[in-house]
């Protein structure tokens, strides 16, 4: 569930080839001419992309583009199942505040109240610290690959690390990368460990809790915490990669089986109905969703900044970053936004929503030499420039 700084290549290579509509064209020439640029985007029998754009609560433009696997696959359409990636940490930590909301957890419980075999490092790591990646936990892809070599090859696309084996790797560790709360670094250690908290305290499994809690009660029926061998994906697009000038299913790595962090699918039709209930507040009041959308301060109220070390989860190194539990938070150009990208393993994928303008953009991709946040970011401008 790594992030990827991409150079954004056929996309939005067609994007400035093909301007979008100017300010007095109306919906349907919008319509259109999304629907042609996105056509020529993707070559027959290729795997594409699935696009919602949604303005007041409606749904605008909702369609698929290319097949769900390459050779012989099925189209994309609203209702293909994509891998979210990182957009999981949304329900993430929508799990957990529910759970916060029935008293069974605190934002403040440290992780050894609930894991008390967990290292001393441990004590002064809060729930609050891990939704806002402000824990320090150490990456647990760093530490299978030290494992690795010390040991030799471990886990693979077959054989793929599961929760209870991130949570022991933490575990063997004496001390995190930073005091928890003096700094902020991309976690997705800590993501795991919440989707284990959840299932700790709720008594059933992390898949389990979203399907009761989040998935059912707003009829997201073909959406799911996938665990192979368990529940199939309805409708499932498979990731693909460009290797060698050829595109290459490459749907699975080594750390592809773990849930908190990254282990959801969904479809448009479904992350539309959990776009509604962020909207009318459908799981949780405006006040019970409000410590979601506060931007963490480190310690001493000080501002966090991304790594100033490059590496796949560092989007901006050095530079501040604004985040809450399981959204980012910066404005685009003067318009509040929450917002989520995820990449994995032959995905990329974005949500954004500015909630002042009540405009939604969700952008679905099984393969990886895509770049959606440069296309939704040309839709934004398109709609807000509009104000239509």
């Amino acid at each position: 569930m790594r992030f990827e700084l991409t150079s954004p290549i056929l996309v939005l290579f067609l994007l400035m080839t093909f301007p979008l509509t100017t300010a007095g064209a109306d919906e349907d020439a919008r319509v259109t001419q999304l629907d042609t640029i996105l056509a020529k985007a993707v070559a027959p029998g290729q795997p594409g992309l699935a696009v919602l754009v949604k303005k007041d609560g409606h749904i605008l433009f909702e369609r698929g583009y290319g097949v769900r696997k390459i050779r012989g696959g099925a189209s994309n359409s609203p209702n293909t199942d994509f891998r979210l990636a990182s957009v999981t940490k949304q329900f993430t930590a929508m799990a957990v505040m529910l759970l916060v909301r029935e008293g069974k957890l605190h934002y403040d419980t440290a992780l050894t109240e609930i894991f008390p075999e967990f290292p001393a490092y441990g004590k002064a790591t809060t729930v609050r610290h891990l939704l806002t990646h402000t824990s320090g936990l150490p990456d647990y892809e760093d530490l299978m690959d030290r494992v690795e070599k010390a040991n030799g090859k471990r886990w693979s696309a077959e054989h793929q690390i599961q929760d209870q084996e991130v949570l022991g790797l933490l575990e063997m560790e004496a001390r995190g990368k930073f005091a928890p709360g003096t700094s902020w670094a991309y976690s997705n250690s800590g993501y795991v460990v919440l989707g284990l908290i959840v299932a700790k305290v709720s008594g059933v499994s992390y898949p389990e809790f979203l399907e009761e809690r989040i998935f059912t009660p707003l009829q997201m029926g073909n959406t799911l915490a996938y665990q192979k061998g368990k529940k199939e994906i309805p409708h499932r697009a498979f990731g693909h990669s460009r290797e060698h000038r050829r595109l290459v299913v490459t749907d699975q790595s080594s750390s592809s089986a773990t849930l908190g962090d990254g282990g959801v699918y969904s479809n448009l039709e479904d992350l539309s109905k959990w776009d509604d209930a962020l909207a009318n507040h459908t799981l949780l009041s405006a006040a019970e969703m409000e410590a979601a959308l506060i931007p963490v301060k480190l310690a001493g109220g000080r501002e966090p900044h991304w790594p100033t070390e490059a590496d796949g989860d560092n989007l901006a190194p050095g530079k501040p970053v604004s985040y809450g539990f399981g959204w980012f938070l910066d404005s685009y150009p003067g318009h509040p936004r929450m917002w989520h990208s995820g990449t994995t393993i032959g995905f990329r994928n974005v949500i954004e929503r500015f909630t002042m303008d009540h405009l939604t953009i969700v952008i679905l991709c099984n393969r990886s030499d895509f770049d959606p946040t440069a296309l939704a970011f040309k839709i934004t401008g398109i709609y807000l420039k509009n104000g239509k």
